[in-house]
């Protein structure tokens, strides 16, 4: 959608129409203001998503969310038959890849569209919903279900509750999700999340939850250049810079990771988990040099980087 710039006012000496030029000027700010307003939820949640590495089919897929509860609104107001739109949504990739994070952006932009009552997230995994004896797991599953009432519970590895087989409490969690997605489908959002076979799998044991799910949404790995501007984000974030040896030292390493393909490559926090060590490795290492200058504090080096290849896999 676009937007008109701000309206240009010039006022004409010596014509009648001089004073109604001037008159008409609040009334036209007002209504370009409404016109930016009105899509205000829209334009924070694409300012929270550019900080975001890549995730470029992801972000057409917010406002594609956007557009349809917009519309959906107008319709509303001009009386058109509108259907409560179900958005219990399926979240398929490896660990790292910003399931959690957009997660959250989506309850706010929710609460910001009136869907959503309060719009806060719930993260939850098997534990938590899973008892020790009969009756116990479907109570603990609908406390957190109360928890999340106008929010979204999200449940990372959600395949995990169907590994059981049927004696499991697991299917006990199942099942009093299932009756929660019908009886309340409009009151929270539930986001189940996990890896993309794990979660295939999870689909097939339960033939009703397929359908359940109207939004399937995929996390693909990072490449070697966004993991390296990731790498950058944090390390800037930090107030940190990354000596040229050191850039090149993890670009040869990530391509050799990722290569790999392995399965527990866990992206983002991966590289997280690669700066943090290094910084502590630098600490040493000044320590031992006796160095405190501006500059040595702040540059991590290829010394800094000390790289396993089953690092974090």
């Amino acid at each position: 959608m676009t937007f008109k710039k701000k309206t240009q006012i010039n006022i004409i000496l010596n014509q009648n129409t001089e004073r109604e030029k001037v008159e008409d000027a609040p009334v036209s700010a007002a209504k370009e203001g409404h016109q930016l307003e009105k899509h205000l939820p829209l334009k924070k949640m694409e300012q929270e998503m550019s900080s975001l590495v890549g995730m470029e089919e992801l972000k057409n897929f917010i406002k594609e969310i956007y557009a349809w509860l917009y519309v959906n609104k107008c319709r509303e107001n001009q009386g058109l038959k509108v259907e409560k739109q179900v958005l219990h949504m399926m979240f398929k990739g490896n660990p790292g890849t910003g399931k959690t994070t957009v997660a959250r952006l989506l309850g706010s932009l929710f609460h910001e569209m009136n869907v959503l009552s309060k719009g806060h997230l719930i993260e939850v995994e098997r534990a938590d919903l899973v008892g020790e004896y009969i009756g116990h797991t479907a109570q603990k599953t609908r406390d957190l279900l109360k928890k999340a009432m106008g929010g979204i519970l999200f449940i990372d590895e959600a395949y995990s509750l169907a590994r059981g087989g049927e004696k499991d409490f697991g299917k006990e969690a199942i099942d009093t999700l299932v009756k929660a997605m019908e009886d309340q489908q409009h009151d929270f959002i539930l986001i189940l999340a996990g890896y993309s076979g794990e979660m295939d799998r999870f689909l097939k044991l339960n033939p009703g939850l397929p359908s359940r799910f109207p939004i399937m949404v995929t996390f693909p790995d990072y490449s070697v250049d966004e993991l390296m501007e990731i790498s950058r984000k944090m390390v800037d974030e930090r107030q940190y810079i990354m000596a040229k040896d050191s850039e090149w030292k993890l670009r040869q390493h990530l391509q050799r990771v990722c290569a790999a393909g392995e399965k527990s490559f866990s992206n983002g926090r991966y590289i997280r988990n690669i700066i943090e060590k290094a910084v502590r490795k630098q600490s040493v290492r000044l320590l031992k040099e006796e160095r405190t200058d501006k500059k040595s504090l702040m540059t991590l080096t290829a010394d800094d980087l000390h790289l396993e290849e089953k690092q974090g896999i």
